[in-house]
Protein backbone atom coordinates (compact mmCIF):
# COMPACT_ATOMS: atom_id res chain seq x y z
CA UNK A 1 0.00 0.00 0.00
CA UNK A 2 2.59 2.13 0.93
CA UNK A 3 4.52 1.81 -2.22
CA UNK A 4 1.66 3.17 -4.00
CA UNK A 5 1.50 6.46 -2.13
CA UNK A 6 3.68 9.07 -3.77
CA UNK A 7 5.61 10.69 -0.75
CA UNK A 8 7.95 13.20 -2.66
CA UNK A 9 5.07 14.74 -4.20
CA UNK A 10 4.59 18.98 -4.00
CA UNK A 11 1.11 18.47 -2.70
CA UNK A 12 1.42 15.31 -0.54
CA UNK A 13 0.37 16.02 3.21
CA UNK A 14 1.23 12.70 5.71
CA UNK A 15 -1.28 13.92 8.02
CA UNK A 16 -4.33 14.45 5.65
CA UNK A 17 -5.44 14.57 2.28
CA UNK A 18 -3.82 16.31 -0.24
CA UNK A 19 -5.86 19.52 -1.98
CA UNK A 20 -6.51 17.34 -5.57
CA UNK A 21 -7.77 14.14 -3.66
CA UNK A 22 -10.30 16.25 -1.69
CA UNK A 23 -11.49 18.78 -4.62
CA UNK A 24 -11.08 15.75 -7.45
CA UNK A 25 -11.04 12.50 -5.57
CA UNK A 26 -7.68 11.17 -7.60
CA UNK A 27 -5.60 8.90 -5.52
CA UNK A 28 -1.89 8.86 -5.54
CA UNK A 29 -1.98 5.63 -8.46
CA UNK A 30 -2.16 7.51 -11.61
CA UNK A 31 -2.66 11.27 -10.68
CA UNK A 32 -1.70 13.61 -13.29
CA UNK A 33 -1.31 16.31 -10.79
CA UNK A 34 1.44 14.73 -9.65
CA UNK A 35 4.40 16.97 -9.00
CA UNK A 36 8.02 14.99 -7.93
CA UNK A 37 10.12 17.19 -5.55
CA UNK A 38 13.68 17.04 -7.00
CA UNK A 39 15.25 20.18 -5.09
CA UNK A 40 14.33 21.98 -1.58
CA UNK A 41 14.39 25.33 -0.62
CA UNK A 42 14.29 26.95 2.34
CA UNK A 43 13.82 31.00 2.55
CA UNK A 44 14.58 32.66 5.76
CA UNK A 45 13.02 35.72 6.57
CA UNK A 46 10.79 37.42 9.01
CA UNK A 47 10.63 40.90 8.98
CA UNK A 48 9.69 43.81 8.74
CA UNK A 49 6.48 43.11 6.99
CA UNK A 50 7.06 44.83 4.02
CA UNK A 51 10.39 43.31 3.55
CA UNK A 52 9.00 40.03 3.54
CA UNK A 53 6.57 40.99 0.72
CA UNK A 54 8.84 42.82 -1.36
CA UNK A 55 10.95 39.57 -1.04
CA UNK A 56 8.38 37.45 -2.45
CA UNK A 57 9.95 38.91 -6.08
CA UNK A 58 12.76 35.92 -5.77
CA UNK A 59 9.81 33.24 -5.98
CA UNK A 60 9.11 33.36 -9.72
CA UNK A 61 13.18 33.37 -9.96
CA UNK A 62 13.75 29.83 -8.14
CA UNK A 63 11.58 28.27 -9.77
CA UNK A 64 12.30 28.92 -13.21
CA UNK A 65 15.42 27.72 -11.99
CA UNK A 66 14.89 24.93 -9.92
CA UNK A 67 11.00 24.18 -12.12
CA UNK A 68 10.79 20.43 -9.86
CA UNK A 69 11.63 22.30 -6.43
CA UNK A 70 9.61 22.37 -3.24
CA UNK A 71 10.29 26.28 -1.45
CA UNK A 72 9.34 26.23 2.06
CA UNK A 73 9.16 30.06 3.58
CA UNK A 74 10.30 30.69 7.39
CA UNK A 75 8.71 34.23 8.51
CA UNK A 76 7.21 35.70 11.78
CA UNK A 77 3.29 34.96 12.51
CA UNK A 78 2.93 38.48 11.66
CA UNK A 79 3.48 37.78 8.37
CA UNK A 80 2.16 34.79 7.56
CA UNK A 81 -1.04 36.37 5.89
CA UNK A 82 1.27 38.27 3.62
CA UNK A 83 2.37 34.77 2.08
CA UNK A 84 -0.94 32.77 1.93
CA UNK A 85 -2.18 31.97 -1.33
CA UNK A 86 1.01 32.37 -3.15
CA UNK A 87 1.41 29.82 -5.65
CA UNK A 88 4.63 29.67 -5.03
CA UNK A 89 5.27 28.86 -1.73
CA UNK A 90 4.78 25.36 -0.73
CA UNK A 91 5.12 24.70 2.70
CA UNK A 92 5.29 27.93 5.48
CA UNK A 93 6.59 28.10 8.81
CA UNK A 94 6.23 30.59 11.26
CA UNK A 95 9.01 30.92 13.61
CA UNK A 96 6.65 30.72 16.77
CA UNK A 97 6.51 26.86 15.58
CA UNK A 98 8.66 24.43 16.96
CA UNK A 99 11.46 25.76 14.21
CA UNK A 100 13.89 24.05 16.28
CA UNK A 101 12.52 20.81 15.52
CA UNK A 102 11.65 21.56 12.01
CA UNK A 103 15.53 22.43 11.21
CA UNK A 104 16.74 19.93 13.36
CA UNK A 105 14.95 17.38 11.19
CA UNK A 106 14.94 18.35 7.72
CA UNK A 107 17.42 18.94 5.01
CA UNK A 108 17.08 21.82 1.94
CA UNK A 109 19.33 21.54 -1.35
CA UNK A 110 19.60 25.57 -0.79
CA UNK A 111 18.97 28.31 1.99
CA UNK A 112 18.10 31.83 1.12
CA UNK A 113 18.80 33.98 3.98
CA UNK A 114 18.33 37.31 2.81
CA UNK A 115 18.57 39.50 6.41
CA UNK A 116 21.44 40.34 8.14
CA UNK A 117 19.64 40.14 11.50
CA UNK A 118 21.60 37.79 14.13
CA UNK A 119 18.03 35.86 14.47
CA UNK A 120 17.81 35.30 10.77
CA UNK A 121 21.56 34.43 10.61
CA UNK A 122 21.73 31.44 13.29
CA UNK A 123 18.49 30.08 11.98
CA UNK A 124 20.08 29.93 8.54
CA UNK A 125 23.25 28.51 9.82
CA UNK A 126 21.46 25.92 11.96
CA UNK A 127 19.50 24.97 8.88
CA UNK A 128 21.11 21.49 7.10
CA UNK A 129 21.73 21.99 4.08
CA UNK A 130 24.74 22.11 0.79
CA UNK A 131 24.31 25.45 -0.54
CA UNK A 132 23.43 29.01 1.44
CA UNK A 133 22.92 32.19 0.08
CA UNK A 134 22.89 35.31 2.16
CA UNK A 135 23.81 35.78 5.63
CA UNK A 136 25.00 33.31 8.65
CA UNK A 137 26.03 33.31 12.23
CA UNK A 138 29.66 32.94 12.88
CA UNK A 139 30.52 30.26 15.91
CA UNK A 140 32.58 33.35 17.17
CA UNK A 141 29.51 35.42 17.35
CA UNK A 142 28.87 37.47 14.39
CA UNK A 143 26.79 37.41 11.53
CA UNK A 144 28.61 37.44 8.05
CA UNK A 145 27.85 36.67 4.24
CA UNK A 146 27.72 33.50 2.56
CA UNK A 147 28.10 34.43 -0.09
CA UNK A 148 30.15 37.74 -2.32
CA UNK A 149 26.55 39.38 -3.84
CA UNK A 150 25.25 39.35 0.03
CA UNK A 151 28.75 41.46 1.28
CA UNK A 152 27.69 44.81 -0.96
CA UNK A 153 23.77 44.46 1.38
CA UNK A 154 25.85 43.30 4.38
CA UNK A 155 28.19 47.01 4.06
CA UNK A 156 24.90 49.28 3.02
CA UNK A 157 23.39 47.91 6.37
CA UNK A 158 25.91 49.34 8.80
CA UNK A 159 26.95 52.24 6.38
CA UNK A 160 24.94 55.25 6.58
CA UNK A 161 26.99 56.81 3.43
CA UNK A 162 26.67 53.53 1.09
CA UNK A 163 23.70 53.35 1.98
CA UNK A 164 22.73 56.49 0.80
CA UNK A 165 25.15 55.76 -2.18
CA UNK A 166 23.18 53.46 -3.41
CA UNK A 167 20.99 53.18 -6.98
CA UNK A 168 20.03 49.37 -7.40
CA UNK A 169 15.99 48.74 -6.29
CA UNK A 170 15.94 46.11 -3.57
CA UNK A 171 14.69 43.67 -5.51
CA UNK A 172 17.87 43.58 -8.24
CA UNK A 173 20.14 43.50 -4.87
CA UNK A 174 18.34 40.13 -3.29
CA UNK A 175 17.89 38.57 -6.65
CA UNK A 176 21.62 39.18 -7.40
CA UNK A 177 22.06 37.83 -3.93
CA UNK A 178 19.88 34.39 -4.62
CA UNK A 179 21.87 34.33 -8.35
CA UNK A 180 18.97 35.31 -10.06
CA UNK A 181 18.19 37.04 -13.34
CA UNK A 182 16.71 38.98 -14.73
CA UNK A 183 16.39 41.25 -12.16
CA UNK A 184 12.34 42.44 -12.41
CA UNK A 185 10.44 40.16 -11.26
CA UNK A 186 7.13 41.29 -9.51
CA UNK A 187 6.20 40.92 -5.96
CA UNK A 188 3.59 38.06 -5.58
CA UNK A 189 0.19 38.65 -3.42
CA UNK A 190 -2.96 36.81 -4.41
CA UNK A 191 -6.25 37.96 -3.01
CA UNK A 192 -8.62 35.25 -2.58
CA UNK A 193 -12.08 35.26 -4.66
CA UNK A 194 -13.97 35.88 -1.35
CA UNK A 195 -11.88 38.74 -0.42
CA UNK A 196 -12.43 39.97 -3.56
CA UNK A 197 -16.05 39.46 -3.01
CA UNK A 198 -16.17 41.74 -0.21
CA UNK A 199 -14.09 44.54 -1.72
CA UNK A 200 -17.09 44.74 -4.20
CA UNK A 201 -19.73 45.07 -1.67
CA UNK A 202 -17.69 47.12 0.27
CA UNK A 203 -17.47 49.44 -3.30
CA UNK A 204 -21.31 48.76 -3.83
CA UNK A 205 -22.35 50.06 -0.30
CA UNK A 206 -20.40 53.08 -0.69
CA UNK A 207 -21.56 53.84 -4.31
CA UNK A 208 -18.12 53.33 -5.87
CA UNK A 209 -19.27 53.11 -9.73
CA UNK A 210 -16.53 51.31 -12.24
CA UNK A 211 -16.46 54.95 -13.89
CA UNK A 212 -15.49 56.32 -10.79
CA UNK A 213 -11.78 57.50 -9.96
CA UNK A 214 -10.66 56.13 -6.78
CA UNK A 215 -7.90 57.64 -4.95
CA UNK A 216 -6.44 56.09 -2.15
CA UNK A 217 -4.42 57.51 0.74
CA UNK A 218 -2.52 55.41 3.29
CA UNK A 219 -2.02 58.51 5.43
CA UNK A 220 -0.43 56.62 7.84
CA UNK A 221 3.51 55.52 8.06
CA UNK A 222 3.64 52.66 11.02
CA UNK A 223 4.95 53.33 14.75
CA UNK A 224 8.43 53.25 13.78
CA UNK A 225 9.02 55.45 11.30
CA UNK A 226 6.96 58.92 12.31
CA UNK A 227 9.18 60.51 9.75
CA UNK A 228 7.98 58.92 6.64
CA UNK A 229 4.50 60.05 7.41
CA UNK A 230 3.18 63.51 5.29
CA UNK A 231 1.38 66.21 6.69
CA UNK A 232 -2.59 66.26 8.16
CA UNK A 233 -2.62 69.51 6.34
CA UNK A 234 -1.14 68.14 2.98
CA UNK A 235 -3.62 64.88 2.82
CA UNK A 236 -6.48 67.53 3.73
CA UNK A 237 -5.06 69.88 0.76
CA UNK A 238 -4.88 67.16 -1.55
CA UNK A 239 -8.28 65.82 -0.93
CA UNK A 240 -9.70 69.40 -1.72
CA UNK A 241 -7.66 69.41 -4.97
CA UNK A 242 -9.32 66.30 -5.61
CA UNK A 243 -12.87 67.52 -5.22
CA UNK A 244 -12.90 70.51 -6.08
CA UNK A 245 -13.58 70.22 -9.88
CA UNK A 246 -14.87 66.63 -9.83
CA UNK A 247 -17.90 64.48 -8.69
CA UNK A 248 -16.77 61.31 -10.15
CA UNK A 249 -13.90 61.05 -7.77
CA UNK A 250 -13.81 58.62 -4.53
CA UNK A 251 -11.60 59.68 -1.95
CA UNK A 252 -10.50 56.36 -0.11
CA UNK A 253 -8.61 57.03 3.94
CA UNK A 254 -6.68 54.08 4.60
CA UNK A 255 -4.93 53.11 8.02
CA UNK A 256 -4.75 51.21 11.19
CA UNK A 257 -5.37 52.03 14.40
CA UNK A 258 -3.04 54.44 14.66
CA UNK A 259 -4.13 56.50 11.95
CA UNK A 260 -7.89 55.86 12.96
CA UNK A 261 -7.69 59.70 14.73
CA UNK A 262 -5.66 61.07 11.45
CA UNK A 263 -8.48 59.84 9.01
CA UNK A 264 -11.64 60.98 11.08
CA UNK A 265 -9.92 64.28 10.90
CA UNK A 266 -9.33 64.45 7.32
CA UNK A 267 -12.99 62.92 6.70
CA UNK A 268 -14.38 66.21 9.17
CA UNK A 269 -12.55 68.91 7.59
CA UNK A 270 -13.36 67.50 4.21
CA UNK A 271 -17.03 67.48 5.13
CA UNK A 272 -18.00 65.64 1.67
CA UNK A 273 -19.48 61.79 1.34
CA UNK A 274 -17.06 61.69 -1.42
CA UNK A 275 -14.48 61.05 1.19
CA UNK A 276 -14.96 57.78 2.63
CA UNK A 277 -13.43 55.66 5.40
CA UNK A 278 -12.23 52.21 5.17
CA UNK A 279 -11.92 51.56 8.80
CA UNK A 280 -8.92 50.87 11.14
CA UNK A 281 -9.33 47.45 12.28
CA UNK A 282 -9.33 45.34 9.82
CA UNK A 283 -7.05 42.40 9.08
CA UNK A 284 -4.38 42.66 6.95
CA UNK A 285 -5.63 40.81 4.10
CA UNK A 286 -9.14 42.76 4.29
CA UNK A 287 -6.99 45.46 4.22
CA UNK A 288 -4.82 44.41 0.60
CA UNK A 289 -8.58 43.93 -0.97
CA UNK A 290 -9.88 47.35 0.38
CA UNK A 291 -6.59 48.48 -1.33
CA UNK A 292 -7.28 46.74 -4.39
CA UNK A 293 -10.91 48.96 -4.96
CA UNK A 294 -8.42 52.28 -5.48
CA UNK A 295 -7.14 53.38 -9.42
CA UNK A 296 -4.57 55.05 -7.27
CA UNK A 297 -2.61 54.86 -4.48
CA UNK A 298 -0.89 57.96 -2.57
CA UNK A 299 1.21 56.65 0.27
CA UNK A 300 4.62 56.63 1.52
CA UNK A 301 7.23 53.99 2.50
CA UNK A 302 5.29 51.37 3.74
CA UNK A 303 3.59 48.31 4.31
CA UNK A 304 0.82 49.69 1.91
CA UNK A 305 3.32 50.87 -0.69
CA UNK A 306 4.24 47.02 -0.98
CA UNK A 307 0.94 45.84 -0.67
CA UNK A 308 -0.14 48.37 -4.08
CA UNK A 309 3.12 47.10 -5.94
CA UNK A 310 1.80 43.31 -5.25
CA UNK A 311 -1.20 44.56 -6.69
CA UNK A 312 -0.14 45.98 -9.61
CA UNK A 313 -1.50 49.43 -8.41
CA UNK A 314 -0.77 52.80 -9.91
CA UNK A 315 0.99 54.69 -7.02
CA UNK A 316 2.31 57.71 -6.15
CA UNK A 317 4.95 57.16 -3.51
CA UNK A 318 6.44 60.38 -1.42
CA UNK A 319 9.93 60.06 -0.02
CA UNK A 320 12.40 61.45 2.58
CA UNK A 321 14.20 59.68 5.29
CA UNK A 322 14.00 56.14 3.40
CA UNK A 323 15.63 55.46 -0.35
CA UNK A 324 13.60 55.79 -3.52
CA UNK A 325 16.01 54.62 -5.52
CA UNK A 326 15.78 50.76 -3.51
CA UNK A 327 11.76 51.05 -4.14
CA UNK A 328 10.64 49.71 -8.28
CA UNK A 329 7.51 50.69 -8.72
CA UNK A 330 7.65 48.54 -11.92
CA UNK A 331 6.78 51.71 -14.35
CA UNK A 332 3.25 51.66 -12.50
CA UNK A 333 3.90 54.90 -10.56
CA UNK A 334 5.56 58.43 -9.49
CA UNK A 335 8.13 59.05 -6.80
CA UNK A 336 7.91 62.80 -4.88
CA UNK A 337 10.46 63.78 -2.92
CA UNK A 338 11.57 67.51 -2.07
CA UNK A 339 15.27 68.68 -3.42
CA UNK A 340 17.35 68.56 0.00
CA UNK A 341 20.71 67.41 0.51
CA UNK A 342 19.30 65.39 3.75
CA UNK A 343 16.97 62.68 2.35
CA UNK A 344 17.98 59.25 2.92
CA UNK A 345 19.34 60.12 6.07
CA UNK A 346 17.35 56.62 7.97
CA UNK A 347 16.89 59.23 10.95
CA UNK A 348 13.77 58.38 13.35
CA UNK A 349 13.80 61.91 14.52
CA UNK A 350 14.64 65.37 12.59
CA UNK A 351 15.57 68.57 13.96
CA UNK A 352 15.02 70.58 10.55
CA UNK A 353 12.47 72.62 10.01
CA UNK A 354 10.34 72.07 7.43
CA UNK A 355 11.10 68.20 7.38
CA UNK A 356 11.58 66.19 4.12
CA UNK A 357 8.16 65.66 4.40
CA UNK A 358 6.51 68.72 5.02
CA UNK A 359 8.44 70.05 1.77
CA UNK A 360 6.49 67.57 -0.71
CA UNK A 361 3.43 70.02 -1.53
CA UNK A 362 0.24 69.07 -2.99
CA UNK A 363 0.20 70.47 -5.72
CA UNK A 364 2.82 68.06 -6.77
CA UNK A 365 1.06 64.95 -5.33
CA UNK A 366 -1.88 66.07 -7.69
CA UNK A 367 -0.17 66.53 -10.21
CA UNK A 368 1.06 62.39 -10.45
CA UNK A 369 -2.39 61.29 -9.82
CA UNK A 370 -3.40 63.15 -12.40
CA UNK A 371 -0.45 62.26 -14.71
CA UNK A 372 -1.37 58.50 -13.87
CA UNK A 373 -4.85 58.61 -14.88
CA UNK A 374 -4.34 60.12 -18.16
Amino acid sequence: MLNSLKIKCRFFKSDRPCIYHKQKGVTCNGCSYYSHIDFKILVIKLDAMGDVLRTTCILQGLKEKYPNSQITWLTKKESVPLLENNQFIDVLWSLEENVTLMLLTEEFDLVINPDASPTSARLATSAKSREKLGFGYHQQGYVYPFNEEAALWFEMGVNDSLKKANTNTYQKIILDICHLNPSNYELVFNLTPKEKEVAVEFAKNHRIESTCRVIGLNTGAGGRWAQKKWTEEGYLSLIRLLIKDSIDVRILLYGGPEEKERNNYLKKKANTELVIGTGSNNSLRQFAALLNISNVVVTGDTLAMHLAIALKKKLVVLFGPTSYYEIDLYNRGSKIYPDMNCLVCYKLDCDKSPTCMDAITPESVYQAINNLLL
